[in-house]
């Protein structure tokens, strides 16, 4: 009984970042404000100042002098997704998303990353996740019946006997992006939620950074460019048979 005991005192030590903070009643459905809706308001104030950042500096800007300091940053920044988005889908259809895949990145690379500021990254909940793949669904049939007109839904029964498979393909498609995303970063935060509960507080202090390193800075970014690329390998897929 004793063991028992001490077990689930230790289990309740461990913390994985899921918190209610507030329920309301909503058109009769109960809301819950919890800690991934304060977090990802964390992380859109974080861009959001950032970009205001951004458009001062370039609107103080002497456009006959060679950019320094924060100003050579945001070009870095530009130049760099304008480069991904016409190296990944043309130099002919690049620059029309590259204002999402930009917008998409920062998202995503400061939320896995906000787990260095204590928060539990939005990416950790398959909502947000799910919710980024339906955007980029959308814009894959989008692009695939502007482009492919008809072709675009016929393709799917072509041959016949296959259709199942084809629109299953399709269907599949959001969520094996979001489950993806949403397995990664969950499992750093479990692990990282098991690793603060369990050690002896002292250890704390230092040890654990080197697992920060990982989980938030390399695994966070690594699948917030994998994501990315797969955007724009689902959208450009629409591009080769224009006619």
């Amino acid at each position: 009984m004793e063991s028992l005991a001490l077990t689930s005192v230790t289990f309740c030590e461990v913390d994985f970042g899921i918190h209610n903070y507030k329920d309301f009643s909503f058109f009769g459905h109960q809301v819950y404000i919890t800690s991934t809706h304060i977090a990802i308001g964390i992380v859109m104030a974080i861009i959001l100042i950032f970009a205001i950042a951004a458009n001062i500096a370039i609107r103080r800007a002497d456009p006959e002098k060679a950019p320094t300091g924060f100003l050579n940053v945001v070009e870095f920044m530009v130049q760099a997704i304008d480069n991904m988005a016409e190296g990944g889908m043309g130099a002919e259809h690049g620059g029309r998303y590259a204002n999402y895949l930009g917008s998409l990145f920062m998202f995503l690379v400061v939320s896995n990353l906000s787990g260095l500021l204590g928060l539990r990254p939005p990416t950790a909940d398959y909502g947000t996740t799910f919710a980024l793949a339906i955007i980029t669904f959308v814009l894959i049939h989008y692009a695939g019946f502007k482009y492919q007109k008809l072709k675009h839904i016929t393709s799917l029964f072509d041959p016949i006997l296959l259709s199942p498979i084809n629109i299953i393909g399709e269907i599949a498609t959001p969520i094996s992006m979001s489950l993806r995303l949403f397995g990664n970063i969950l499992s750093g935060t479990v692990l990282m939620g098991l690793i603060y509960g369990l050690i002896p507080k002292i250890l704390t202090i230092a040890w654990p950074g080197v697992l920060h390193i990982y989980f938030d800075i390399f695994s966070g970014c690594i699948q917030a460019y994998v994501f990315v690329m797969l955007t724009m390998v689902f959208i450009s897929q629409n591009f080769e048979t224009e006619e």
